[in-house]
């Protein structure tokens, strides 16, 4: 949630956010002129009981409790042409005036009742020149609050107070600090404007070293808001020293009890990997709100805690508090993230009991969870649900489709994203360029790709070149896949060297996947993965030798082979496979099977592809090893756990070998089940003896 930050950050200078305010009267800056009460009841406001009583008043020239009126209704506009009828305004209405200005954050009119106001004669008093000091900075105009400020005869704590809250709001933190170390005299307020003006604005050590000082003058105490932006710098530089010397001085001072001053502590713990802490703090909170709940329960899915994210969720949905979109948001990303499509369905039903607003960004979040645990036909109904989808839900429908072995029907949803008038982004080319990738839809591809510049004014950025250099790559175009990379303007990256590393392995292109290899080592040198897939091509090659230097350069870095593993959920309980994994209750039965399975399977014609197995042996040996591949382990026990007929649903950390691709196919044939097994790469639905991608993956 960047801008979706769950977590109020500077919380002291939400006190001055600003609001957009819609004015519809005209703009200037001339000075008024004034005018004697006329016939202004009989022109100025329209017949009818709703102005009956302005027009009364304007008639016995009663004109001042009129602008009170009519600045209890929003009308401005007319307020301030009613201001020309009095002679000599007092503070008051002035005063009246410009705090509607600010409320409504209208400049202008502000400007003509600050004219006015020297127009009149009238000599404001530090209050209401305080009062236009404010109304323009809340309306951005620090040019006129400047100026205003050095005109000022008299300025109180409040006026210096003003102008570095409203420099530091801006982001000019050097006007701000000058201001700061000018003041004749500080408060709580000025030196927590200060810091929070560092901390808004990413300069954490800045922040640090005021609220320091400020430590060291014993004059002033901090308040919550101090204490809050200085943990946020403290999270922000990842220092768990000083947020634990902050979280002495909060104990010192009497702070604990503050649940925002808590609810910053917890922060600042979680984002310094003291994740015990944090919690320990959230528990002692007493008045924790829904941005607490929402900030613990993330940053266990940040750190990798699933379970323990999904059960604190738990205990909110227990609790008094209700999820906000935030929530529902974290919540369904961790699922997506985790495949954990069931979770995910339980939270969309509690979503709909509640009632959700299907415009929202949790619904869009709906759509990506659906389509990342392949269910697209989830995903286009709350997709269909939305008045009006946003960029988000139509990215999600476009790459979900084309994970999921339907390219087609991808790039028909971009053209219907085009017609909508949503304009795409870089992301959604991202998807698009996949959906080509995976129909080997080279020149559409290549078509899209020109279109981004040409017809959108997009940036190309690595990640498009890496799905071009993918996309030529995958349809054996290697050469033009080279050309590409010797010519793209920025430096080839990890990604983009990957995929024509993964093309020549599918291609067998020895010289280029040595290039590729060759600077992926450079680039991330600890990868083991890069080492296996240089491996695996050398192996398809008949090269041993080389294999073998392979294989004792990754014993020198001390680097292992990420273990595959596969997981299957069945009625709500996760099991998880390893490669040759025995150690499951069922593994007698799941090798059995398997073991007859192989039979029916070498008799429909199955022939076990042993090209990617990384051992110089026997053919049979070779078989051996691949009958106890993870995904295999995984399907078996999906088979022998459930009725026939019953869709298996299989995930795996890694790209899907291709002997277990060609086995599940023949599986799903003998078994009579539709079969989808979500690799790192993709959706491989299969069903009839068949998958989705069409063998092009």
């Amino acid at each position: 949630m960047k801008s979706k930050q769950l977590y109020k950050v500077g919380n002291f200078l939400k006190l001055f956010s600003s609001i957009r305010a819609i004015c519809s009267f005209p703009s200037t800056t001339s000075q008024p002129q004034l005018k004697r009460p006329s016939s202004i009841h009989n022109n100025f406001f329209k017949s009818g009981t709703k102005d009956a009583l302005l027009k009364r008043l304007c008639r016995d020239n009663n004109f001042k409790e009129a602008i009170d009126i009519l600045c209890e209704q929003k009308r401005l506009g007319e307020a301030i042409q009613m201001l020309n009828h009095i002679e000599r305004p007092p503070a008051a209405t002035y005063s009246t005036l410009l705090q509607l200005c600010l409320q409504l954050r209208a400049l202008d009119e502000g400007m003509k009742v600050h004219a006015h106001t020297k127009a009149s004669g009238f000599v404001p008093g530090i209050v209401i020149s305080n009062r236009i000091l404010n109304m323009y900075i809340k309306c951005n105009s620090l040019v006129n609050a400047q100026k205003l400020f050095d005109e000022m005869p008299e300025r109180d704590l409040c006026s210096w107070n003003i102008m570095i809250t409203g420099y530091a709001k801006a982001g000019r933190l050097q006007e701000a600090r000058k201001l700061f170390d000018q003041m004749p005299q500080k408060d709580t307020f000025s030196w927590t404007a200060m810091i929070s003006g560092y901390v808004h604005h990413d300069r954490h050590k800045e922040a640090l070293e005021v609220y320091s000082v400020m430590q060291r003058n014993e004059k002033f105490k901090c308040n919550k808001f101090t204490i809050s932006s200085a943990l946020a710098a403290s999270a922000a530089i990842q220092s768990l020293h000083l947020g634990k010397e902050i979280h002495g001085h909060i104990l010192r001072v009497g702070l604990d009890s503050d649940g925002v001053v808590w609810s910053a502590l917890s922060d600042m713990y979680g984002k310094c990997g003291s994740i015990q802490e944090a919690r320990r703090i959230f528990d002692r909170t007493v008045d924790r709100d829904v941005v607490s709940w929402t900030a613990m329960i993330d940053r266990y899915f940040k750190e990798g805690r699933r379970e323990e994210g999904f059960a604190l969720f738990s205990d909110l949905l227990k609790s008094r508090i209700s999820p906000n979109g935030f929530t529902f948001s974290g919540v369904l990303n961790a699922c997506a993230d985790h495949a954990a499509e069931e979770l995910g369905k339980q939270v969309h039903g509690y979503m709909t009991r509640i009632g959700f607003d299907p415009s929202s960004f949790a619904a869009s979040t709906l759509v990506h969870m659906y389509t990342k645990c392949g269910n697209i036909k989830n995903a286009r109904r709350v997709f269909d649900g939305m008045p009006q989808p946003d960029l988000v839900s139509w990215t999600s429908l476009i790459s979900g489709h084309a994970q999921n072995g339907q390219p087609d029907e991808a790039l028909q949803f971009f053209q219907l994203l085009l017609k909508s008038g949503t304009q795409p982004d870089h992301i959604t080319f991202v998807g698009v360029l996949s959906a080509c990738t995976h129909a080997g839809l080279v020149d559409k591809g290549l078509e899209y790709f020109h279109s981004m510049k040409e017809k959108h004014g997009l940036i190309h950025t690595a990640d498009h070149y890496a799905c071009l250099i993918d996309l030529f790559s995958r349809a054996g175009r290697l050469q033009e896949a080279k050309e590409i990379i010797d010519t793209m303007p920025m430096k080839p990256d990890k990604f983009l060297w990957a995929s024509l590393l993964g093309g020549c392995r599918i291609h067998g292109n020895l010289e280029l996947a040595k290039r590729a290899a060759e600077a992926l080592f450079e680039i991330e040198p600890e990868n083991p993965a890069t080492y296996i897939t240089l491996g695996n091509i050398y192996a398809t090659a008949g090269l041993w030798g080389e294999v073998a230097e392979v294989r004792k350069a990754m014993e020198g870095k001390g680097l292992v082979k990420k273990p595959g593993l596969s997981w299957i959920e069945i009625k709500r309980e996760v099991h998880v496979f390893l490669v040759g994994d025995t150690s499951h209750p069922k593994s007698k039965e799941i090798h059995e099977f398997l073991g007859k399975l192989s039979k029916r399977m070498k008799e429909e014609g199955y022939v076990p592809d042993t090209n990617f197995v990384l051992h110089d042996v026997e053919e049979e040996q070779k078989e051996q090893n691949l009958s106890y591949h993870s995904e295999k382990l995984a399907v078996a026990f999906g088979i022998i756990s459930t009725p026939e007929g019953t869709l298996i649903k299989v995930f795996k950390n890694l790209r899907t070998c291709v002997d277990c691709h060609n086995a599940i196919k023949f599986i799903s044939k003998i078994t009579k089940r539709k079969i989808i097994v979500r690799d790192s790469n993709r959706f491989h639905s299969f069903q009839d003896g068949n998958c989705s991608c069409r063998d092009y993956w």
